[in-house]
């Protein structure tokens, strides 16, 4: 239709040109203003406690300061186990803002790959996004210093200082301070650790976890605020840690390390020796030396130790982790024959005047039992059968006691059992009997089995720290004393806590009459010159001692070969045990050298040497008392 002037009419609905412009504008607003809400409703309702924990962190953080582990000192209050301050560096993962240029960093100093450092420290959800991950415990200085200088341009990175544990000596005493390591997960779970917390130190075995209570120390903690950087303003308040405790062992370092470098070889082209060696004090039990060979640095626990070391000390054929003087279990060869005399003694079917004639054999039914002197010793009396080890007098001794009454007394002398050192892993030996057998292999016991027990050998089994033990009883008149380890635990700061008694066992176990006799014979095997451990004499001091060695495998095995072709692990083990002064027995010394493929006059008697000469280095001159002994056992054999 058209008005008037010819001009058409338009609809009032009709779009103009302005207006289809408008429809993509509002478009576009609408989507904006609707990333804005989701973003909002983002940050306030599904992060909103993240963004807060993490404004919190950025405001103040309380980071722990551990204690220091306690002290170990020997028995003159010389270190051998402290704390050392160590730095480092942790990796808060949520912080982290570009992950592979701080891994990159990281790697460049820790000389690390950084896809090595990105896989530790992983991509962890929840809670664990805001817990420290550690990398290195023990920084180098250099390490310390370059990322202390990078440290604020790796948000997420932090560095700490933490007490580390420090074995003074290396591997000194290694197997009896023990190890130490993180506490594990089966540990937090059981209530002896209920305020323990995942990372902490605690002792694993040896002395470390035995006394692990008094060593641990309690943590202390500062609040601090920091920025968003994570540079630190001010400490708001601090609460210090509280040292663990010292523990004063009863250990003699010096007698430790003549004890360690007997073992040593003086030819690079001979390797160390293996076994193990005690030291006791007869009248009150006091462990002057324990020695377990071979040994490792105690340092590479420290730190935590890494899988590839773990893996090489498990693997390793001779087993270092094992502590031989208190778990090793050894055939006591010729060293039982002073407790076969002891009963003989006691039961009365010998005496002083007992004589024996010994061919070189004993016969029993059709089997021949040798003489280690293949021409025999002849006629010989108690004195003279330990003087020479002869085993045809003992063959007849164990004949008429028997086997029954052999473990009874093998048993008084503490035999058998543990000794009560108080540290994990203590075997308790074997003393064999007719219904031991019966129970544990359902075969009834045989006359021959107790000829070879009369010499030591056979099925009797025992630990070096037994050893030790039963010679104390017959050094010091018939008790036997329970092994001491620590003999007194104090604050940090000296102060007495706890003393620890000396404990016995049992006393009175023989008659005195019947003990000196044994030491008579004991006596002449060192310090006679037909004695066979006479290279265990101390220039001045009268020493009393037996020999012995032990069979590894059976002859047969070995009788084509020469020695220096026999396999080491088919090499018979070496024992000698000694006291002294005889007069008033002050130290006991056992020592086995496993696989030596000599005997115990010749290998291990040299090492027990070394140890009483460094124990009477140390204590006032006795010779004036020594030199009647001597004139005495001289006349005595002329």
């Amino acid at each position: 239709m058209n008005d008037p002037l010819g001009h058409s009419r338009l609809s009032n609905t009709s779009d103009g040109p302005g207006q289809l412009r408008l429809w993509p504008i509002a478009v576009v607003v609408v989507l904006i203003f609707s990333l804005f809400v989701g973003r909002l409703f983002q940050l306030q309702i599904l992060e909103g406690d993240v963004l807060a924990s993490r404004s919190q962190a950025n405001s103040v953080r309380t980071v722990r300061i551990e204690a220091q582990r306690g002290t170990i000192v020997d028995r003159e209050g010389r270190t051998i186990a402290a704390s050392r301050p160590a730095f480092g560096v942790d990796v808060i993962p949520y912080e982290v803002r570009n992950p592979w240029r701080t891994y990159s960093v990281l790697g460049a100093i820790l000389a690390r790959d950084p896809r090595e450092i990105a896989a530790t420290v992983g991509q962890p959800r929840g809670r664990r996004r805001f817990q420290a991950v550690a990398l290195e415990k023990d920084l180098a200085r250099v390490e310390h210093a370059k990322i202390a200088t990078h440290r604020y341009a790796m948000p997420g990175v932090e560095l700490h200082r933490k007490p580390l544990r420090d074995y003074v000596y290396g591997s000194l005493a290694a197997q009896l301070l023990g190890t130490i390591g993180e506490v594990g997960p089966k540990e937090l779970k059981s209530e002896a650790f209920a305020d323990y917390r995942q990372g902490e130190t605690v002792g694993k075995t040896g002395i470390e976890a035995a006394n692990e209570e008094h060593l641990r120390g309690r943590a202390g903690g500062v609040n601090l605020i920091v920025d968003v950087g994570g540079r630190e303003i001010d400490e708001i308040d601090r609460v210090e840690p509280i040292p663990g405790g010292r523990l004063v062992l009863s250990l003699d370092l010096d007698l430790q390390q003549a004890a360690e470098a007997a073992f040593r070889s003086d030819d690079p082209e001979t390797p160390d020796r293996m076994g193990a060696l005690v030291a006791l004090d007869p009248r009150n039990g006091d462990v002057l030396a324990l020695v377990s060979e071979p040994a490792y640095d105690a340092n590479i626990f420290a730190g935590g130790i890494d899988q590839a070391a773990w893996r090489a000390l498990n693997q390793d054929e001779w087993r270092p982790l094992r502590n031989r003087a208190i778990a090793g279990v050894y055939p006591p060869g010729s060293t039982y024959k002073a407790i076969v005399a002891a009963a003989g003694l006691a039961e009365g079917v010998i005496d002083e005047t007992t004589v024996v004639n010994c061919p070189g054999y004993f016969r029993l039914g059709r089997r021949v039992y040798r003489c280690w002197k293949r021409g025999g010793h002849g006629p010989v009396d108690l004195e003279a059968a330990l003087r020479g080890s002869c085993d045809v007098f003992f063959y007849e001794l164990g004949k008429t006691l028997g086997v029954e009454t052999l473990a009874r007394y093998a048993k008084l002398f503490g035999l058998g059992r543990t000794t009560g050192i108080g540290i994990r892993g203590e075997a308790s030996g074997l003393v064999p009997t007719p219904e031991w057998k019966l129970r544990t292999r359902g075969e009834k016991w045989i006359d021959g089995e107790t000829i070879s027990l009369s010499i030591g050998q056979g099925a009797n089994l025992l630990t070096p720290i037994q050893l030790a033990v039963a010679y104390a009883a017959i050094a010091n008149g018939g008790t036997v004393v329970e092994p001491r380890l620590v003999l007194r635990r104090e604050t940090w700061d000296g102060r007495v806590v706890e003393e620890t008694a000396p404990r016995i066992r049992a006393e009175h176990i023989l008659a005195k009459p019947i003990l000196d006799m044994v030491v008579r014979g004991l006596t002449s095997v060192v310090m006679d010159p037909k004695g066979t451990g006479r290279r265990a004499r101390v220039p001045g001091i009268t020493v009393a001692g037996k020999s012995g060695t032990t069979q590894v495998v059976s002859l047969d095995l070995v009788e084509d070969l020469e020695p220096e072709e026999v396999p080491i692990r088919y090499r018979d083990h070496a024992l000698f045990v000694a006291f002294a002064p005889v007069e008033s027995p002050e130290i006991v010394v056992a020592a086995i050298a496993e696989h030596s493929g000599g005997g115990g006059g010749s290998v291990a008697a040299p090492m027990v040497q070394k140890v009483l000469a460094r124990y009477f280095e140390k204590t006032e001159s006795r010779v004036p008392s020594q030199i009647a002994a001597v004139v005495h056992l001289e006349g005595a054999h002329r």
